[in-house]
């Protein structure tokens, strides 16, 4: 259901040449959908953002109360060029985003249109550096960790998922699709329920969740260890955010070609869907807003973690 449009976006931005307008052309067809590309410049090149937004029927587009559901494509560069030839494992998070953003459009053609809003972001840069990670390298960026929240996480996203490449660490040894806990302004959450049950559904398997730290939702640039910038969208958010990871059982550099699954991809599409679906029809909830407010109440604020800490502000 989700593997035409995965094949179609791969086959887009496995292309030295592309360029965020050239995604954007994919959904001019549709007179509902509203695309925007922005070209940044960063220290180490450039890169174009792109935004779709697929309006709901009762979303807040429309003057609805429905929430608006986010979907992140988390990564460097979709291409290490020149230093590497095609399209390099890091690049699932853009091609699930585009899929996905692509899924959700033709199924409105189609008479299926989501009670809510979907606002999708990724961003396109074909010659991205690399950089030193242990255990194996890592894709970098042509712009740095707050500009790239700047223009992916959008304030009308109520929840998001936030999917990445994490293939290179040794504490995923799955194949696949993973979900993590739920991270909400400083705290990390249980793992929602209805999330595992959709993934269950999506993926006929036994879900599947990855261990978080609390490292891992400090923003980048504090001299800690990270596993990746999966759940770098909580530092710039107080909505919801789940990371959506596209894993595999061997170690595999995020700069690696030839590492991306067009099946795995199409699983972490086929469930960003769904979660779309059932959020905005009221039947998914990304985390307990009960236990939420009592953990609040008992240990009082988190939000420090979405800070560079107290040295920040010596």
């Amino acid at each position: 259901m989700a593997l035409k449009q995965t094949l179609k976006a791969i086959d887009l931005l496995d292309n030295a040449y592309v360029t965020g307008e050239k995604a954007a052309e994919l959904f001019r067809e549709f007179s509902n959908i509203e695309v925007k590309v922005e070209t940044v410049k960063g220290e180490k090149g450039n890169t174009d953002f792109i935004k779709v937004t697929i309006p709901g029927s009762d979303g807040k587009l429309s003057g609805g109360s429905v929430p608006t559901v986010g979907i992140i494509g988390r990564l460097g560069g979709i291409g290490a060029r020149p230093s590497r030839i095609g399209l390099v494992s890091d690049a699932d998070g853009a091609v699930a985003a585009i899929a996905s953003a692509l899924k959700l459009a033709e199924m409105q053609t189609k008479g299926d249109t989501l009670q809510g809003d979907v606002i999708i972001t990724t961003h396109i840069c074909p010659t991205a550096p690399t950089r030193p990670h242990e255990p194996v390298d890592f894709m970098d960026s042509p712009v740095d960790i707050l500009t790239m929240n700047k223009h992916e996480v959008v304030p009308e996203m109520d929840c998001i998922l936030s999917i990445d490449t994490t293939k290179g660490n040794r504490v995923i040894n799955y194949k696949g699709i993973a979900i993590s806990p739920t991270v909400k302004e400083g705290y990390i959450l249980r793992v929602s329920e209805d999330l595992l049950r959709i993934k269950e559904m999506t993926t006929g398997k036994f879900p599947v969740t990855f261990p978080v730290t609390s490292q891992d939702i400090t923003p980048y640039g504090n001299d800690l260890y990270h596993i990746n910038s999966i759940l770098q969208p909580a530092v710039a958010t107080n909505a919801p955010v789940v990371g959506l990871a596209i894993t595999a059982q061997s170690i595999v550099p995020g700069c690696g070609t030839g590492a991306s699954h067009e099946t795995d991809i199409a699983d972490a599409v086929r469930f960003a869907i769904e979660v779309a679906i059932e959020t905005t029809n009221g039947t998914c909830d990304f985390y307990s807003k009960s236990e939420f407010n009592r953990l609040t109440e008992l240990y009082g604020s988190m939000q420090i973690l979405q800070t560079m800490g107290k040295t920040a502000a010596i």
